[in-house]
């Protein structure tokens, strides 16, 4: 079994070091943005007019990606109570079976208004293209947020398939054949 540590193959090498990066690259973003507000605000009595726009897209832009390296470690928020309290055998692999189906379940449900949240951002409120929406000072397009949802819930699906596709085999062949 995969523990939280370095990817095995190249796919996974690449969406999990890309989304560290920018994890890592929205930390930064956010913590200097919000320094820098705290600064303007308190120190200079100033404003920095509309920097909450920024700070709602890197924060976007770090929680999705951050959640779908949760879910390829396996870290990714849970009430695991089936693991901790019931003992190994069939009872125990038909609800971890049933767990991760009905979190795939609602993870493809999610996907789907994702995707419908970036194209509405992207094609506009008529999918034409026109009167894109974006954000009130800035007039920064929306759909750059929005395409942080769409992309973490993507990977957020696949790897949650695979936990499935595991379980599944574990029920169906039992645990010495895995």
């Amino acid at each position: 079994m995969l523990t939280a540590d370095t990817p095995k193959n190249f796919f996974d090498k690449i969406v999990i070091n890309g989304f560290s990066v920018i994890c890592f690259s929205a930390t930064l973003s956010l913590t200097l943005i919000i320094c820098a507000a705290a600064f303007f605000r308190y120190i200079l009595n100033g404003d920095l007019n509309g920097y909450e726009e920024w700070v709602k897209i890197f924060a976007f832009w770090l929680y999705f990606p951050a959640a779908a390296i949760g879910a390829y470690n396996r870290t990714h928020v849970s009430a695991d109570l089936v693991q901790a309290y019931v003992p190994d055998g069939r009872c125990k692999d038909f609800l971890v079976f049933l767990k991760d189906l009905i979190t795939v379940g609602v993870c493809l449900l999610f996907t789907y208004y994702g995707y419908d949240f970036f194209m509405f951002g992207f094609m506009g409120p008529l999918g034409t293209g026109i009167a894109l929406p974006t954000t009130n000072v800035w007039r920064i397009s929306l759909w750059t947020g929005y395409l942080a949802v769409f992309s973490g819930l993507i990977f957020m699906t696949y790897y949650f398939s695979r936990d499935l596709f595991i379980s599944t085999r574990t029920l169906l062949l039992g645990r010495k054949n895995r």
